[in-house]
């Protein structure tokens, strides 16, 4: 039996150096390669590359594209890898070849991120570090994310990006340079957008809100009502005149207001923080009651009178024959813009918000000398008769736009002085 065996074993080819190494596989450089693990140190694992009779090291930052703590993370010993040929190794102490199992991931890699960039797709990936002209992220390959495309508006600051997961779009992707361009603008601006959709639709005409004073424009104030801004126009920051919302608000001042409008269209919310306040012409028969004096500032001049705010937002009307006990031309003849002046309350009218004033009120009248119409002759008076009634006939003509326009008739102004006088009998 032991002859037996001894026969076929000596039967057996066995085969020669020229024949094991005509079966072996070539190795180039960028040929993909199974290895079997062999061992394993701190920096470095060794492989047997199979159908090639040669070994293989492949270095610890060659083992993942991801980072790794510990070689045994990754693989161990018995382990086949597919590999990449990066290099052959002229001293072969360790091996014949320098081998990449990173490699072959981050094709796999790049193959997956080419499809994604094909059909759009989102993709979430960590900041791994914060450069000149933007972000290094973590794609399963080296990605870059530009300053311009972080956000859909302008970041001073990148640093606290660091760390950070982003959904992002590919912008440009090129394996073979790996190059791998991303953005996150878009993906904000459509969070960003659906956002504000969702906090617009929660206010309401007629809400009452408080918010911030985010900044201020010649028309009006911006004010932040928590991630969403709402205008206040000029018109509809005080009851009274403002010349510029500087001169009552401030940026950071916290304010509370009124919603006007809500257009979900446009993203717009209207505000009016006069609203919420108290009216000017409120209780306006308590503040400025008929006969009352007050001071005020002539705010316009118009050709029937002067109009003086007495009250914030509130405004009185000064009739021309109200201004002076002279006869005067034009308002401006007495007063001027701006002017602040004393006046009388001759009459208030709430419902109508209607202040009727008075400046010469409060000034005395003038004395009127009726003692030299009465100590001409009266004969004199008789024979001047007929020039003297067509006088009084043209006279009367004469003042009747001014009787108009200053409420007072001529009858008001002479009173009884006539009521004695004689002029004499027409049919004479």
């Amino acid at each position: 039996m032991s002859n037996e065996f001894n026969q076929n074993q000596n039967n057996e080819e066995i085969p020669s150096m020229e024949e094991i190494l005509a079966e072996s596989v070539e190795v180039k450089i960028g040929d993909t390669v199974t290895g079997e693990v062999l061992s394993i140190d701190d920096n470095q694992v060794i492989v047997g590359i199979e159908g090639a009779g040669v070994e293989g090291v492949i270095p610890f930052k060659e083992l993942s594209a991801t980072p790794i703590d510990s070689i045994t993370d990754v693989v161990n010993i018995g382990d086949t890898l597919e590999l990449v040929v990066i290099k052959q190794i002229k001293e072969k102490e360790n091996g014949s070849f320098l081998l990449s199992r990173r490699r072959i991931e981050a094709k796999k890699v790049w193959a997956e991120l080419e499809a994604k960039a094909e059909n759009g797709e989102v993709i979430t990936v960590p900041v791994k570090s914060v450069v000149k002209g933007g972000l290094v992220v973590d794609a399963g390959v080296r990605g870059f994310i530009p300053a311009s495309m972080v956000e859909d508006f302008f970041v001073d600051d990148f640093s606290p990006y660091k760390g950070q997961e982003l959904e992002v779009k590919i912008v440009e992707i090129e394996p073979s340079e790996n190059r791998l361009i991303l953005s996150h603008k878009e993906i904000a601006a459509e969070k960003r957008k659906a956002e504000r959709a969702e906090k617009l639709g929660s206010f309401n005409e007629g809400d009452k809100v408080t918010g911030t004073v985010a900044r201020l424009a010649n028309f009006g104030a911006f004010i932040d009502l928590g991630g969403i801004d709402g205008l206040v126009h000029i018109s509809q920051i005080a009851q009274a005149h403002v010349n510029h919302p500087s001169d009552i608000l401030s940026e950071g001042q916290e304010v509370e207001a009124l919603v006007l409008a809500v257009d979900e269209e446009r993203g717009r919310i209207s505000l009016s923080i006069k609203a919420l306040q108290p009216g000017p012409w409120e209780n306006i028969e308590e503040k400025a009651p008929k006969g009352a004096e007050l001071e005020g500032t002539v705010r316009r001049l118009v050709d029937f009178g002067a109009f003086v705010e007495v009250f914030p937002g509130v405004e009185g009307l000064v009739h021309i024959s109200q201004i002076s006990h002279e006869h005067i031309a034009t308002p401006a003849d007495k007063l001027t813009e701006g002017q602040t002046i004393q006046v009388k309350v001759l009459d208030v009218d709430p419902e109508n918000e209607r202040l009727s004033l008075s400046i010469k009120a409060l000034e005395e009248a003038p004395e009127v000398d009726a003692s030299a119409a009465q100590s001409a002759p009266r004969e004199e008076r008789r024979q001047n008769k007929p020039r003297k009634q067509n006088n009084n006939r043209r006279n009367t003509t004469s003042n009747t736009t001014s009787d108009e326009e200053s409420g007072f008739t001529f009858g008001d102004l002479l009173g009884d002085q006539l009521k004695d006088f004689d002029f004499g009998d027409d049919n004479e």
